[in-house]
């Protein structure tokens, strides 16, 4: 059956007007500029809902401003650049079936016709107008012979055409809504990823946000097997608002949410999402995993991922990513800041001059150069602070239960109790493993020394509170900041209680040793560009729990990915399969890591989908994916 596909330019084939694109070069000195825009662009929505006839729109619009050839070729470059993002994604599909596709579009031939050049679209197959120009090359009108210049003119110039067999048009404008009106096409297809005209959308026969959804739905050649517009995305707590713009701007349907939700809200909300970004407060279990059929990838917008059930997610093929070193300077800074704080008692001494007491004594202040830090946990924020701190002129003692590099003077204990004792000042920066609950209580704070510091950024669960509610109130620790507790608010709107609230000199923060703008759009970044890799090309690298795995892109090929249970012979029967049909690997990369094998598998484009059915019948197959 022979398939015809006319597709508008602006604001569908390319992200933008062209007209209001071409104003603002024309204008650009222009001091009413502001003004002339608004009012070109207003004309602009007026013909692209139908309100007023496209020659009007036209002619209104050239009347504002006046163009010159060098201004179009400005355009020109300008637009090339503004290409939607689907489109260039899906070029070869313009490419290859180039003689059945047509691109139509009030804007004008001389700057269209040399951006479809290459996509393989000739200028026969490109419907649009004619500027019309003086002997200094400025633009003076358009040719009002062609029929796009004209009344109902898209209609006109594809009835001209004479299309036989099924045609499609793809716009985003009422005047393209009008050639399916007019019988001229199957379907009107409403494409939504620049903008979405509500009066268009009320018309058409379907609505996408992007060109991978059409080719999805026409089941052709495509640059993503499965349209991201169809894959949902949530992002709770909070997660930095760029990130959450990335997402959308990469077509995914993103549901963002400022607070943690609870196990039962998460419930409802998991079962058709792909992507689930979370920070701490939000636990993913063993039952949520089990209602999460869809689910792909989990990003921990964060260091830790003791709030996500590894194994489960494992053994349902789901891959975890998080950001292990993107906050680590702003923990530092913020545990720095902190010891300083106490040593010096300002906390204590801005509370008093706020309330108009003036204690200008230096009893109990002292400088932190030649004190004594012991960090437990040399991870990376550990090692980090290890080197700050003697900058400072302390001393540096540690202790880990892994054997850990020593970086300057630091000096590692050989265990936590020696550490405890020979410290001035206790920081905790340990993972939130359930083996590290209350790692810190009543016997560890008795072996440390009276008037000792104490500091928690790490995990509530690491201290028992209580304990150190009662050496705080006794005298026998000198102060404590605390930003993680055992039981923490969901939102900014929750209330929070503490017993160590109106202790005198304990710093109590809301879990924001990594809340900086700096860290959150590095976590956000950081995070947001592995989850897209693993959808987009299967990357595994620094996932927490698959098998690290990179494959390059193959052109022209498709990205199989196998996950399946860690036993002998799988490789085997996925190449036994491809053979048997006949599938040419161009590239393939396996590895193994706990009880899950990863297989990554570039194939030619030409075989019987029927492979894929085989494949994810294998004894041991997990999850199947078809990237492209």
């Amino acid at each position: 059956m022979n398939i015809n596909f006319i597709i508008d330019f602006d604001s569908t084939f390319i992200k933008v007007e062209s007209l209001d694109e071409l104003s603002k070069i024309v204008l650009k000195n222009n001091p009413n500029k502001s003004k002339i825009v608004a009012n070109i662009k207003k004309i602009t929505k007026q013909g692209m809902e139908g309100k007023i006839d496209f020659p009007t729109s036209l002619q209104k619009r050239l009347l504002l401003f006046n163009p010159t050839m060098k201004d179009i070729e400005i355009l020109r470059k300008n637009l090339e650049k503004q290409i939607s993002k689907s489109i260039i994604r899906n070029k070869h599909f313009f490419v290859e079936n180039s003689k059945n596709i047509y691109v139509i579009s009030g804007g004008f031939e001389e700057y269209i016709v040399p951006i479809l050049k290459d996509f393989g679209i000739k200028k026969n197959h490109v419907l649009a107008n004619k500027f019309i120009y003086n002997k200094k090359q400025k633009v003076i009108g358009f040719d009002k012979k062609m029929l796009l210049s004209k009344e109902k003119g898209k209609v006109k110039a594809v009835r001209k055409l004479d299309l036989k067999g099924t045609t499609y048009i793809i716009g985003d404008g009422y005047t393209d809504y009008e050639i399916k009106k007019e019988g001229l096409a199957y379907k009107f297809i409403a494409f939504t990823e620049n903008i979405k005209r509500k009066n268009v959308i009320d018309v058409a026969d379907e609505k996408i946000s992007s060109f991978d959804e059409f080719l999805f739905m026409l089941n052709m050649p495509r640059a993503f097997s499965y349209p991201k517009s169809k894959m949902k995305v949530l992002l709770l707590e909070n997660i930095e608002q760029k990130t959450v713009a990335t997402f959308r701007n990469e077509g995914y349907a993103v549901d963002f949410l400022k607070t943690a939700l609870s196990e039962d809200d998460l419930l409802k909300k998991i079962e058709d999402v792909s992507i689930l970004g979370i920070r701490s407060k939000t636990d993913v279990t063993e039952k949520v995993f089990k209602k999460a059929k869809k689910l792909l990838a989990i990003g921990a917008f964060c260091i830790g991922t003791n709030q996500i059930d590894l194994q489960v997610a494992l053994n349902q093929g789901v891959a975890v990513f998080n950001a292990p070193y993107s906050n680590t300077r702003s923990v530092v800074e913020m545990v720095i800041a902190e010891i300083i704080l106490l040593y010096r008692q300002l906390f204590e001494k801005s509370l008093n001059a706020h309330k108009g007491i003036w204690d200008k004594s230096a009893k109990n202040s002292h400088e932190v150069r030649g004190k004594t830090l012991g960090i437990v946990g040399y991870g990376n924020i550990g090692t980090q602070l290890s080197v700050v701190a003697e900058t400072l002129g302390m001393d540096v003692v540690f202790y880990d239960i892994q054997e850990k590099l020593t970086l300057g003077n630091a000096k590692k204990c050989s265990s936590l109790n020696e550490l405890l004792k020979i410290s001035d000042v206790v920081t905790i920066h340990v993972d939130g493993a359930k083996s590290n609950s209350n790692l810190i209580g009543k016997n560890e704070f008795a072996l440390m020394k009276k008037n000792a510091l104490f500091i928690n950024a790490s995990r509530g669960h690491v201290v028992d509170i209580s304990a150190l509610e009662q050496v705080l109130g006794s005298g026998r620790i000198a102060g404590a900041a605390i930003d993680v507790f055992p039981e923490e608010p969901r939102g900014n709107n929750d209330s929070f209680f503490s017993p160590l609230q109106q202790i005198s000199n304990v710093i109590l923060t809301p879990h924001i040793g990594g809340s900086t703008i700096e860290a959150q759009r590095n976590i956000g970044e950081f995070v947001g560009k592995k989850l897209m890799q693993f959808i987009d090309n299967g990357s595994t690298m620094l996932s927490v729990n698959f098998p690290e795995l990179q494959l390059p892109d193959y052109p022209n090929a498709h990205r199989l990915i196998h996950i399946h249970k860690n036993i002998p012979g799988v490789l085997s029967k996925i190449n036994t399969v491809l053979a048997k049909g006949n599938v040419n690997i161009l590239g393939q990369y396996l590895k193994t890591k706990n009880e899950i094998g990863y297989v990554i598998s570039d194939v030619n484009t030409g075989y019987n989908k029927e492979i894929i059915k085989k494949l994810s019948e294998i004894k041991g197959t997990i999850k199947l994916r078809v990237l492209y």
